[in-house]
This record gives C-alpha cells, sequence and structure tokens, in this order.
C-alpha cells in the first residue's frame, strides 16, 4: 500500500528536503517571486497548433513535476495540470547552480513555480524551456510505480488526493459531474425554477421510505435526524405560493453500502404548482435527453459494453402488469396472508419484513428491474409504497407516480402530489401501523405537514433525480464509488 512505503525511499525525499534548507530555500514556496500569468491546460489549447514562437513571450505557471528525465547536462520533465501535461527543459549552463539543485533535489511529485519561453522539440512536442523555477511544495511520499500507477481500488478512494493527479480518467470523471450539475442549474432556472434550501436537521425525518441518521441537539436537548429527503418542506414552499422550486444537496440514508448507493449521497428534488405527474414526464425526458446530449454530443451512448438511446419518447411500462408477467399478483398479496408469506419465502424475506409495501418493493426490484435496460417509466405504482402520492382516479389502490429506470436501476422518481390533507393523514397513519409491525423504513406523521396542506397545496407535480447514478451513467462507470469523491469507508485499523 502507498502509506506502507520503503523507508530508505521516504529517507530519500526527507533528505533532499533537508538539504533545500540547508540551502536556505524554503521547499514549501513562501514567499513568491513571481505569480503564475498562464495554466498549463491554457498554453496547451492555445499553441497546440502553434510553430513559431517568440522568446521574448515569458510564461509563468505552476505544476507538479511527473516523469523526471536526466540526459547528462540537460533535463525533461512533465508539468501537471488539470486537464493536461507541458513538458519543461532545463539547461545547465544556463541554469548552472539551479540546474544542480533540480537535479540533486528534486523528486517527482514535487510542486514547482517554472518560468520560461515555449518552443518545440525536434518531436514536435510544445515545450516550455526554464529560465527560472521555485519550489512550492516538497512531495515527501514517493509516486506509483511509473508503468502501473494507482490500481487499488481500496487505496485510490481512500488516497483520493493521490487517485486525482495519477489517474487521469478520474479527474475526468468528477470534471463530467461537475458540467452535469451545472447544465441542471441552468435548465432549470431557463425553465423558470428557483433554487432553495431547506434544513439538513429535520425533527422528523420524512419525505421518503427509509431509515435516518441519529444525533442529539444539545442546546435545545432534542433527538434531531439527518434529513433523508427535502420533499415536505419543498412542498411547504408550494402553499407559501412559490410556484417552481427545487433544491440540489445531499441526503443521507442510514442503509447498506454497495455499488450503487453510499449513505451520503447527492439529489436533484423539484416542485410545479398546477402541474402533474404526465408534465414531469414531459420535464424528465426533456431534461434527460438534453443532458445526454450535451455531455456526449449524441442521444446514445455506450454504458458497460452496451447501448443506452435517450432519444424521446422514452418507454412507459405498468408496475402491477409487469409483476403480474413474473408470477406475482399484487391483488393476491394484499388479501392472502398465505400467499403473501409464500412469495417472501421465494424471494427470501426474512419474517419482521413481511409486509405488504416491503414484499411488493423486493419483489419488483428482484424479477422487473433487473430487466429495465433502456430507459423506462414505470407507472401505476401500488399507494403502498407512494404515501406521498395522488391515487389514480380509476383505481385508488395506485398511485399518479413514476420511477424513471436506466440500466438496471431507478436514476428518477416523481409525483402528482397528494395534497388531501386528510387522505395524507391517513396515509401517514397506515405508515405508523407498519413501523409498528416491523417496517422500519416506513413514513414518520409529520404534524405541521399535515397543517400546512390544511391552508391549500395546488394540484403540484413533484420530481427528483439521483445525481450521482446520473454520473455514474454518463460516465461509463459501475460503481457509485467512482462518482463521489469521497466515498463512506471503514476507518482503517
Amino acid at each position: 500500500m502507498i502509506e506502507e512505503v520503503k523507508l530508505d525511499e521516504k529517507e530519500s525525499r526527507l533528505n533532499n528536503r533537508k538539504k533545500l534548507r540547508e540551502l536556505s530555500i524554503n521547499p514549501y514556496g513562501y514567499p513568491l517571486p513571481y505569480k503564475p500569468n498562464t495554466s498549463v491546460d491554457e498554453l496547451k489549447l492555445k499553441f497546440q497548433d502553434e510553430n513559431n514562437f517568440n522568446k521574448e513571450d515569458i510564461y509563468i505557471l505552476g505544476g507538479r513535476l511527473l516523469n523526471i528525465r536526466h540526459h547528462g547536462k540537460s533535463i525533461f520533465a512533465d508539468l501537471l495540470g488539470v486537464n493536461h501535461k507541458l513538458q519543461i527543459y532545463l539547461k545547465k549552463d544556463e541554469l548552472n547552480e539551479k540546474f544542480d539543485i533540480f537535479k540533486n533535489y528534486i523528486d517527482s511529485g514535487d510542486l514547482i513555480l517554472a518560468k520560461g519561453y515555449l518552443f518545440r522539440t525536434k518531436t514536435n512536442e510544445l515545450t516550455l524551456h526554464i529560465l527560472d523555477f521555485h519550489f512550492l511544495a516538497k512531495c515527501i511520499l514517493p509516486l506509483p510505480e511509473k508503468w502501473h500507477g494507482l490500481k487499488d481500488t481500496e487505496i485510490r478512494y481512500r488516497q483520493r488526493y493521490l487517485d486525482l493527479f495519477i489517474n487521469h480518467e478520474v479527474k475526468q470523471n468528477f470534471i463530467i459531474r461537475s458540467k452535469i450539475i451545472k447544465f441542471l442549474r441552468n435548465y432549470l432556472e431557463s425553465k423558470g425554477f428557483m433554487e432553495v434550501e431547506t434544513p439538513m436537521l429535520n425533527i422528523i425525518p420524512t419525505g421518503a421510505l427509509a431509515k435516518p441518521f441519529k444525533t442529539h441537539h444539545n442546546a435545545l436537548d432534542i433527538d434531531m435526524y439527518l434529513r433523508i429527503a427535502p420533499e415536505l418542506y419543498l412542498k411547504r414552499l408550494i402553499v407559501g405560493n412559490f410556484d417552481k422550486v427545487y433544491e440540489l444537496g445531499k441526503v443521507f440514508r442510514n442503509e447498506g453500502i454497495s455499488t450503487k448507493h453510499n449513505p451520503e449521497f447527492t439529489i436533484l428534488e423539484l416542485y410545479q404548482a398546477f402541474a402533474d405527474l404526465n408534465d414531469m414526464i414531459t420535464l424528465t425526458e426533456d431534461l434527460i435527453s438534453s443532458l445526454v446530449y450535451h455531455i456526449h454530443n449524441s442521444f446514445a451512448i455506450e454504458y458497460q459494453g452496451k447501448t443506452l438511446n435517450f432519444n424521446k419518447p422514452f418507454k412507459k411500462i405498468s408496475f402491477p402488469t409487469e409483476l403480474a408477467k413474473k408470477g406475482v399478483d399484487i391483488e393476491k398479496l394484499r388479501n392472502d396472508r398465505d400467499y403473501l408469506e409464500k412469495i417472501s419465502n421465494e424471494l427470501k424475506i426474512p419474517k419482521e419484513n413481511r409486509v405488504i409495501s416491503h414484499v411488493i418493493d423486493k419483489a419488483f426490484d428482484e424479477l422487473v428491474k433487473v430487466d429495465l435496460w433502456e430507459p423506462t417509466f414505470v407507472l401505476d405504482y401500488p399507494v403502498e409504497i407512494s404515501p406521498l402520492a395522488i391515487s389514480k382516479n380509476d383505481n385508488p389502490l395506485y398511485a399518479e407516480r413514476f420511477e424513471l429506470f436506466v440500466a438496471n436501476f431507478e436514476v428518477a422518481n416523481a409525483f402528482s402530489e397528494l395534497n388531501d390533507p386528510d387522505e395524507q393523514a391517513k396515509r401517514f397513519l397506515e405508515q405508523q401501523k407498519l413501523k409498528e409491525k416491523g417496517e422500519s423504513e416506513a413514513h414518520e406523521y409529520d404534524n405541521d405537514y399535515i397543517n400546512a396542506l390544511s391552508y391549500g397545496l395546488p394540484p403540484t407535480g413533484g420530481l427528483g433525480f439521483g445525481i450521482d447514478r446520473l454520473v455514474m451513467i454518463l460516465t461509463n462507470n459501475v460503481s457509485i464509488r467512482e462518482v463521489i469523491l469521497f466515498p463512506a469507508l471503514l476507518p482503517k485499523k
């Protein structure tokens, strides 16, 4: 592992740092004799086709040194920028003592300020001819071996700072993530949505079916919870006469960790007054397909060796119909305890979780979701797993809800929001009964939200996206840890 470096490698670097200090050179940069006037990336992009350079044009840039190559009285190295590397060249008879300092006391990974002019080598590589340099920071720990790099995923996640400058493709994941988030904000603002912020600390954990993280507020002497969703606060804002709001931020769910789950993750939730599920379908299709085209310049992309096509319209299927095709009858689950036990046994559901909502959810995940590859809207969700959505007029046991699935996992969830306070109170009470029967993820009763609904919530469409999963798809990653800068990990013993 990187932390368990050979003593002589680290000691050699420490000795180089000591020598620099003996020469009255601060290995940590201060004070700076000059400031950068450009960057590696700017130079690489600006002069990618340029062949005529003026020695009077002096550039100053900072970066990390990699691949130092000694050639007698000259030295070549790479200076690392955000997206690009730039070759630098040092000549002994020009730099004299400074050349010897670079040769003897600089190590791969060190950070420097470089000052010089541009030229092209005989192999046509853009290169900075160094006239002067200045130490910025000494790299004490040796970098991974040149040809094999940093491959151990455990180390990569624990030492993401190292992963980012060693593995270029990793940094690209997070550059694309930033572009995705910027696009989403710009898109929603162009549609008249206003970004808002709601509490991270909640007295009642509401807005989703999930286990919360619990904490304690000392001054108030009350237990509080990290939010599992911002939904009920955002709908309070619709009651408060905002018509289009969204929030993009973190939520926290005290559940298992897997390639598709992290206890702290990023979501986008939006709510639009005087809208319904059909409006959310239209918005979702346009937003997702526009995003894919913005990032990849195509509606068809490759994900894990298969094609995903985001051309509109997306496929639509019905939750109970698809489950029935797999041999599970939701009506029988509701009315026949023996049948519920039979299906629970087949799905290997623990005794304490054999309640209707959990069995329905588990059956769908294991029997239907695994076949949903192309972007697909799943409609007609049972009310047992949709406590915040309006029931369908033609069948009140099913909700005005969809989930969007891509590549076998959920990336979006939407409702025609339930706005009847009496019906919402009834749903909350039903959830409380499920909790008493052992369903730990059942929804809590939120009296203040019922109070807010009593002032009148207009017909409202609501939509939520899992940002991390969107990024996984658009960067062709199979693990959520590849698109979260610092994923949750067990502490090292």
